[in-house]
Order: structure tokens, then sequence, then C-alpha cells
């Protein structure tokens, strides 16, 4: 679960160099585009490559690929899968109540979901859920200091009810596999954002609160760089995504 540490209420920062990321902006948070992909699927590809080209194209987007492992017995084993990643598309499906899970499937900020590799639909689903965005519930800001990546959240300005969870997805921002088997035997195919691993940084009530791990668990897993979301969570339902910021090489 990593070495993360929370200190919660009124924080003070001391005169030490710091090294800003880009704070979540009020109207300006960045939409979280989940893409749940095998590669022993034969429709992936196509959203593969539109998420590759969301990544480029889209600044207002994070797009995360997280490879899932239910087509592992169709004749090839995902070499990119976590079991902890089928489990979220599980649990979004149960979070939902509509017990749909399917590759390619995309969630949009924890909320919608649709065809991964339908671009009409996603742009649609990224319009429906920008009222949320727009609101912003929590302010969301990370930096790097003396070897330590450093959350930290502000008040919100709603009712928190139960809480959210605060995450690090660690990422490797491409990475190419040769498929020898399944449905896709004889490809190549390069997959965008990869999250290697995803690791509870604790959990925000809505007081301020500061959330600090060191970099080199932040960027363990060969990772790039990191994504840190707030996500309304309660056991395993997962709501929506309330803020999200990125860093390192993403």
């Amino acid at each position: 679960m990593g070495l993360a540490r929370a200190i919660l209420g009124a924080f003070v920062v001391g005169a030490t160099c710091v090294a800003p990321i880009v704070p979540s902006q009020a109207g300006e948070r960045p939409v979280i585009v989940e893409l749940f992909t095998s590669q022993g699927c034969s429709s992936c590809p196509p959203a593969d490559n539109l998420m590759a080209d969301l990544a480029r194209n889209r600044a207002d987007m994070i797009v995360l690929s997280l490879p899932v492992d239910i087509w592992d017995y169709n004749g090839w084993k995902d070499t990119l899968a976590r079991p902890e990643f089928s489990q979220r598309q599980k649990h979004y499906s149960q979070s939902r109540g509509d017990h749909q899970v399917y590759t390619p499937q995309v969630i949009v900020d924890g909320q919608a979901h649709g065809v991964g590799s339908d671009r009409s639909q996603i742009l649609s689903l990224v319009e429906d859920t920008s009222p949320a965005r727009v609101k912003e519930v929590a302010p969301l800001s990370l930096s790097e200091r003396n070897g330590m990546l450093i959350v930290d959240l502000g008040e919100a300005n709603e009712q928190m009810e139960r809480g959210a969870s605060v995450k690090l997805l660690r990422v490797v921002k491409n990475r190419t596999v040769s498929i020898g088997r399944g449905e896709n035997r004889g490809r190549e195919v390069t997959y965008t954002n990869v999250v290697r691993s995803i690791v509870r940084l604790g959990f925000w009530t809505g007081a301020p609160a500061r959330f600090e791990i060191p970099l080199p668990e932040a960027r363990a897993d060969e990772a790039d760089g990191y994504v840190v979301i707030v996500q309304k969570t309660w056991g395993d339902t997962l709501g929506p995504i309330l803020a999200a910021s990125k860093g390192g090489a993403l």
C-alpha cells in the first residue's frame, strides 16, 4: 500500500524548495476517462488507439488505461492486467446497479460508462458530466518537496456525507505489447497511460488535509508519472470523482 501518511487540519509550508505541479482550478478540473481494456479482446485495439489520440489532443482529459484479466482464459494472458483493475470495473458496475462489465469500456469521472471505441459517445459523456467538474467540490494541488509528493486538499464546498478516498495511480505513459495468441494474435498494440498499481493515500472528510508519499513510492512499478484522484467511496461502492491532478512525465 506504499508509505503514505496523512496530515489533517491546518498546516504551515516551510521555506524549502518546492516544485509545484499544476493545481486543479475552479472550472478547469480535468476529466478522468478510465478505459478497461484487454489484450485478449479483439474489439479493444480501436479503443486503445482512441485513448492515444485523446491523450495527445485533449488537454482537458486525463486518459487512463486499466488492463483487465477477464479474457485471460481465452488463449492469451494479458501481460499488463491486474486483478484489482478487474475488481474496480466490477465495483463500478455494482455501484451503478446495472452490472454491465465489458471491454472496451470507459468510465467517465467515475459516473457514466460507454463503449471505449465510440468517440462520439465518450465526448457526449464528458459533456454530460461537465456540471460536476465546474462545481469543483475538492480544491486539489500537488507539489514535490524534499523527496516527497505532497497532496493538499482545501475545504469542501459541499457536505461530504461519508467522505472520499484519496488515491494515487502509478502510470506508465506508453507500453507496446506483441500479442502471441488469442483473438489479437500477431498484433502489436500500444497502450497509453497504463495504470500499473493504485495506492490509497488516505480518506478525506471535507476538512483541509495534506497527504504525503515518498517520491520513489509514487513512481514505483516503473511509472513515468502519477495521477491523484479524490473519489467518493464507501466500502466497495465507487462514486463520482471529485478532483484529479497529474504529475511526473505525464
